[in-house]
């Protein structure tokens, strides 16, 4: 879509969409096949498994129409760890493929290649995570695609980045969470290094090649994301490369402190619960003092100076928490208005009115998962259906392609 067509379809749209009793017919314009801000995007989501997908999904939760492409056999995401008892479908594929239309499509063949690129010519936006170079292989490359489209947005997802000696190794999470940096500061200052329990690197590089995805759309000029998983992980390593190239040190490894902090952490109380607490302000750290009665020891009366007696007040609120339950525990501290939580399972946060009250839990076709991951107040995403059987919408979009 050129910046022209947007800008005037943007304008329509803000323009009508005050007077619901009119009919986009009346008004000369098609109707959207589903509400929300970004309704009038159109996305080709070829990637598979997490990353990409992940960043489709955003867009898909907040109104995009996204098409997702399988290749014959099926995304492998559908295969992959946990499935609902009930169809036996993966709750991955349900989760991250929520909102998307489906197709199969073998771009080997002649006409299934004519299909796609029959779509590409109307979408704003191509999302894919071959390893690099792969689409060149196949003549769908960005030069190939943007002969098609010239204002097509190519988002491109890969483990290393589509340029340096690494581009062509197989990008995983785990690999990107090694190397980034993460893992050297994740564990118990005597274990060894530690890699998150969940498909964070996935997650966080989704969140970023979606917003990079927006920018690269409002710029109204055709062009390639290149996202990836590694920088987006060190990225979120916040300002330690700076320490480092001006100071030479590092953070160590301090289990579920930090240098800068204490205390921080969780907390083992006396029923067997854990909380967590933090004091990374000055004033939550004074009060969290007050509670444990240190609040007159000048060595805790600084950032610096709790630092440097870390191992003793690290001590002091561990055995605080020990001698008290969780619900005690909490009680004290929030009444303090310290920084305080209930370390949380999934079977906490589906019982907790929280939670409840701001919906952050939905069921889509009778599956709970997340709602959308931010608010809107005029505008929100909304969530439709759950990730779709394979080829569900494939003969519609064969035929009539976007319509």
């Amino acid at each position: 879509m050129s910046p022209e067509s947007r800008f005037l379809r943007e304008t329509e749209f803000s323009e009508h969409s005050f007077d619901r009793t009119q009919n986009w017919e009346d008004l000369g314009m098609t109707r959207p096949r589903h509400a929300g801000p970004l309704s009038d995007v159109r996305v080709l989501d070829m990637s598979t498994v997490l990353a990409g997908p992940n960043c489709a999904r955003y867009l898909a939760d907040f109104g995009a129409d996204v098409i997702k492409i399988e290749r014959p056999a099926g995304d492998s995401l559908r295969n992959m760890a946990w499935r609902d008892p009930r169809d036996g479908e993966g709750l991955w594929w349900k989760l991250v493929n929520r909102n998307k239309r489906t197709v199969v499509l073998d771009i080997k063949d002649d006409d299934d290649r004519a299909t796609l690129l029959s779509l590409v010519a109307d979408a704003d936006v191509l999302v894919e995570n071959s390893r690099p170079g792969t689409l060149e292989r196949l003549g769908l490359g960005p030069d190939e695609l943007h002969q098609v489209n010239s204002d097509l947005v190519i988002t491109r997802v890969s483990g290393f980045g589509q340029t340096g000696p690494y581009a062509q190794r197989p990008g995983f999470a785990t690999i990107a969470e090694a190397m980034s940096g993460l893992a050297a500061l994740n564990g118990e200052a005597d274990g060894p290094p530690l890699l998150p329990p969940i498909a964070l690197t996935d997650e966080v590089t989704g969140l970023a090649a979606a917003f990079a995805t927006m920018v690269a759309l409002h710029s109204g000029v055709g062009q390639v994301v290149d996202a990836n998983l590694l920088e987006t992980m060190f990225h979120i390593m916040g300002p330690l490369a700076s320490l480092y190239g001006l100071t030479g040190e590092q953070q160590p490894r301090l289990g579920s402190g930090l240098p800068y902090t204490v205390p921080r952490g969780t907390y083992r109380c006396s029923d067997g619960g854990w909380v967590a607490v933090s004091t990374s302000s000055d004033t939550v750290a004074a009060r969290v003092m007050g509670v444990l009665g240190v609040d007159d020891d000048p060595r805790f009366a600084s950032f610096e100076g709790r630092s440097s007696n870390r191992d003793e007040l690290e001590g002091r609120m561990s055995h605080w928490c020990a001698e008290r339950t969780q619900a005690e525990v909490i009680d004290v501290l929030t009444d303090a208005e310290a920084a305080i939580g209930p370390v949380m399972d999934m079977a906490d946060i589906a019982a907790d009115p929280h939670y409840a009250h701001r919906g952050a839990i939905e069921r889509l076709d009778d599956t709970p998962m997340q709602s959308v991951i931010a608010r809107l107040s005029a505008t929100p995403g909304t969530l439709r259906w759950a990730g779709r059987r394979l080829d569900a919408d494939g003969d519609q979009i064969r035929s009539t392609g976007w319509e």
